[in-house]
C-alpha cells in the first residue's frame, strides 16, 4: 500500500473483517473472544446474532475484563476455561502478522489471557485489518512482554541483552499499566526478528516472563480486510517459513 489509510477507513476494515469471522460461529459452539480494536466488533456481531435469533445457544470465554463487560452488554452468556476447556472456534486480532501466518499480539494489554485462550482453542481466528500484515514479525510493532513487577528490571535488561529498545508500559495517569492479572508488560523493540520461534523459546525460560506476544502456530485462518475488500486465507494454505 502506497498511501497510509485515513483511521476511518481501518476502522471499517476492522469491522468487515471481524463481522466475516463471526460467519463462521455456528449455534451451539462455545467460542472465545478476543480483546482490542478489532476483536470488539466480533463481540458486538456475536451479540447481535444471538439478540435476533440467528445464533442460539453459543456461550463465550472472553480473554479480558473489558471483553466480558462489552459481551455482558450485549447478553452473550459467558462460560469459563473449567467449564469449557476446549473451545470450538476463537475471533481475535493482532498487532502484526507475518507471512507464516505467525503473530505478535498484545498492545491491548491481554496477552496472556489471549494466549491461554488460543491454545485451548480448535480454531483460531485472526482477524486484521491490510496494514497489519508484515514481512517480518517487529518491522511495524513491538514484542509485549509480561512480567511480575518483581522481576521487571531483570528482565529489561535480559531483552537488552538481546538488542531490543525496552520501555515500561504505562495507562494514561503515567503509573505502570497493570493486566487483569496484575502483572507489568514491557514492550521490547527489536526491529525485524530474524527468529521468533528461538526468541520465544528464550522468553519461556524466564522465571519473571509470565508472557510475550510471540503467537506462533496457533493460527488457523486469516482474515484480512483492506481497500480491495475481505479475503479468507485458511492457514493451510501457508508453507510455513523456518530458518
Amino acid at each position: 500500500m502506497t498511501n497510509a489509510a485515513s483511521d476511518e477507513e481501518r476502522e471499517t476494515w476492522k469491522r468487515e473483517a471481524a463481522e466475516h469471522a463471526v460467519s463462521f460461529v455456528q449455534s451451539g459452539m462455545a467460542i472465545g473472544l478476543g480483546t482490542g480494536s478489532t476483536a470488539v466488533w466480533a463481540v458486538r456481531k456475536v451479540g447481535e446474532l444471538l439478540a435476533s435469533g440467528q445464533l442460539r445457544d453459543v456461550v463465550a470465554v472472553p480473554t479480558s475484563r473489558a471483553t466480558a463487560a462489552e459481551a455482558t452488554r450485549l447478553g452473550i452468556p459467558l462460560t469459563t476455561l473449567a467449564d469449557h476447556p476446549v473451545l470450538d472456534l476463537t475471533i481475535d486480532g493482532a498487532d502484526e502478522v507475518d507471512p507464516s501466518f505467525d503473530l505478535i499480539k498484545g498492545g491491548g494489554g491481554a496477552l496472556l489471557h489471549e494466549k491461554v485462550v488460543a491454545q485451548a482453542t480448535t480454531r483460531e481466528i485472526i482477524v486484521v485489518d491490510a496494514e497489519k500484515l508484515s514481512p517480518a514479525l517487529g518491522t511495524r510493532h513491538p514484542l509485549p512482554v509480561e512480567v511480575v513487577p518483581f522481576g521487571a528490571e531483570p528482565t529489561a535488561r535480559f531483552l537488552t541483552s538481546l538488542g531490543a529498545t525496552v520501555q515500561l508500559r504505562t495507562g494514561a495517569d503515567g503509573k505502570p499499566f497493570v493486566t487483569d492479572e496484575g502483572n507489568h508488560i514491557l514492550d521490547a523493540t527489536f526491529g525485524a526478528i530474524a527468529d521468533p520461534y528461538e526468541l520465544a523459546a528464550r522468553l519461556d525460560e524466564r522465571a519473571a516472563v509470565m508472557g510475550h506476544g510471540l503467537f506462533l502456530g496457533l493460527t488457523a485462518d486469516l482474515v484480512v480486510a483492506g481497500p480491495h475488500g475481505v479475503e479468507h486465507r485458511p492457514a493451510a494454505q501457508q508453507r510455513r517459513v523456518t530458518t
